[in-house]
């Protein structure tokens, strides 16, 4: 877009050589355009600098974020080898159960039951008979705060 204040300014000048009497119907009604004209001029270029200020400071947030979130998944994706899920699908309700792979080695026994219904799903010693074994989580990130 050129420049409206430019723009204005022009038209300003050539009425001005014109010598149109403001004092006519005419005249007043072409000096209150083009006052109006310069309002909007003045206006546009106004919301063009916020534009910018704003289009910069957003620039700002998304590098800050874009930081923030490597930081983050950097640490997730680090303690990710550590924290392995597995998953077992309850035979009750069929709610999807997931807990931490450590259950498997752990020397105590310990039971794994699903949040919706109580149901025991998982025992990690050899007696427990489960409907399906647990399975590795695959393409999926599950968050301790999810569990």
């Amino acid at each position: 877009m050129r420049d409206l204040k430019a723009r204005v300014a022009y038209l300003q000048g050539l009425s001005a050589g014109m010598n149109i009497e403001t004092e006519s119907k005419e005249g007043r009604i072409l000096s209150s355009v083009i006052e109006v004209l310069d309002d909007f001029a003045t206006t546009i270029k106004e919301m063009e600098d916020a534009h910018e200020q704003l289009e910069n400071y957003l620039e700002s947030i998304d590098e800050d974020l874009f930081h923030l979130e490597e930081d983050v998944y950097k640490d997730t994706e680090e303690n990710s080898e550590e924290d392995e899920y597995l998953e077992v699908d309850c035979p009750r309700c069929g709610e999807v159960v997931c807990f931490e792979s450590d259950v498997l080695e752990d020397e105590d026994t310990i039971e794994v039951t699903c949040p919706n219904c109580d149901e025991v799903v998982f025992v990690n010693d050899d007696t427990f008979q489960a409907a399906d074994e647990p399975e590795p989580l695959e393409g999926k990130r599950v968050i301790e705060d999810d569990l």
